[in-house]
């Protein structure tokens, strides 16, 4: 990292993070607050079969995981909870009491002690109006700190329900620890299915499962859902960049990350943003790239990570066969970041091409915008939020408007930004 002062620094650490440039001096970053309000995406809705405590007299807090729509031009929108049930809101914010698309709770494997486990994904196919089909990540309740990427089909007769015995499991991967699930899966533009995967869990990577390429632990896959492999029900693009090795899994698309919460791709630009949560000292925001090294556990951010009783050489502090990440900050500022998307929509302008992003312990939220041409990072500027909020995801509707959840005893759980 080049830094040309203190002056540079004091204003880096206002700015809630480090501006990495790939080349060259560091530029200025605006890091003036937005003028932006948050209001309540649902403010009457009844989450079907969810009790609150009302009739338990315990208190149980919804924990919805993501917001996403299937991409028919129906309007509808599907919100998945972390407990198993998929949601789905048939006239969008406008509906007032859900429906039950799929119920796999029975599957699930979730407990609040245990909460980086359960239903972590979900993603629609881009042909989803054709074929009806539809994927998800979830932890394995059959056996212990598994996750499944598996297929599921809308039913037949009732579009405003999911077949729960049509599924069909495409992968399976053993994990040592139950934290460190990763969870996103997103089809990208060309059509294929990526996954981001943790590095495993507990802390350290003590298996260095980051840059062990015969483990799909700590990666990100890709891997095309519309054929076969010889031994699979998927297959492995031809142009995975670890295709073919015996050294290698080929599903990896991308390595060396440590847990991923939240991926999304730029639908304007195509570029694949990941929030990559940190251990120690440093959360970051990659932009992944085919076959690209992001440094876990080598690396924390641009900083040598250090276990209790050792030091890294300094060689590897800054290496050319590793990809930066395009910003970092401390645990100053915030301990656990939650990634969003570019924001595209048309309702609030002013973020219109900014990055979103939260930290979950810090209860904030920025805007950062990129600029691509000179691969540097102009503006990170805080969303000014009425309390901190714990935002557990983002989500997009099919027009680009962009959402965000926090769990919830109670059902106003879901958010959107406004003009003040």
């Amino acid at each position: 990292m080049i830094r040309t002062g203190l002056k540079w620094c004091v204003a880096m650490v206002l700015a809630g993070g480090y501006f990495l440039p790939a080349v060259g001096r560091a530029a200025e970053v605006d890091t003036k607050v937005l003028s932006l309000a948050v209001e309540n995406a649902l403010p009457e809705i009844e989450w079907t079969g969810w009790d609150f405590g009302e009739d338990s007299g315990k208190e149980q807090a919804i924990r919805p995981i993501l917001l996403t729509h299937a991409g028919d031009n129906s309007g509808r929108l599907f919100v998945p909870t972390q407990q198993g049930v998929i949601h789905l809101l048939g006239q969008g914010t406008k509906t007032k009491k859900t429906d039950v698309f799929l119920d796999i709770s029975s599957l699930v494997a979730y407990d609040d002690k245990s909460n980086e486990e359960g239903f972590l994904g979900l993603a629609f196919h881009p042909k989803f109006a054709d074929n009806g089909q539809f994927f998800v990540y979830y932890t394995n309740k059959a056996k212990k700190h598994q996750n499944v990427i598996a297929r599921y089909r809308v039913s037949k007769t009732d579009p405003k329900r999911a077949d729960p015995d049509s599924q069909e499991i495409l992968l399976t991967f053993d994990k040592p620890f139950w934290n460190h699930d990763g969870g996103t899966i997103v089809f990208g533009p060309d059509g294929y299915l990526y996954v981001a995967v943790g590095d495993g869990g507990l802390a350290n990577d003590p298996y260095k499962n980051g840059q062990k390429m015969t483990t799909l632990l700590g990666k990100m896959l890709r891997i095309d859902v519309d054929h076969r492999g010889e031994k699979t029900s998927y297959a492995v693009p031809a142009d995975n960049p670890f295709a073919g090795r015996a050294d290698a899994r080929g599903e990896i698309w991308a390595y060396g990350l440590r847990n991923v919460w939240r991926m999304a791709f730029d639908r304007s630009t195509g570029l694949l943003w990941a929030a990559d949560v940190g251990q120690d000292a440093w959360e970051e925001i990659d932009l992944i790239e085919k076959g690209g090294n992001y440094g876990w556990n080598i690396r924390e951010g641009l900083h040598p990570f250090v276990r209790k009783g050792g030091s890294p050489p300094a060689k590897d502090v800054k290496r050319p066969d590793m990809i930066d990440p395009i910003w970092e900050y401390s645990h100053d500022v915030g301990k656990s970041i939650t990634g969003g998307s570019v924001y595209r929509g048309q309702q609030v302008p002013e973020l219109v091409g900014s990055y979103l992003y939260a930290d979950y312990v810090a209860g904030k939220m920025w805007a950062l915008r990129y600029d691509e041409a000179e691969r540097k990072v102009v503006a990170n500027r805080e969303i000014p939020l009425p309390k901190p909020i714990l935002t557990m995801s983002f989500g997009e509707d099919e027009q680009g408007e962009v959402y965000f959840m926090t769990y919830s005893p109670t059902p106003q759980c879901v958010y959107r930004f406004a003009r003040p």
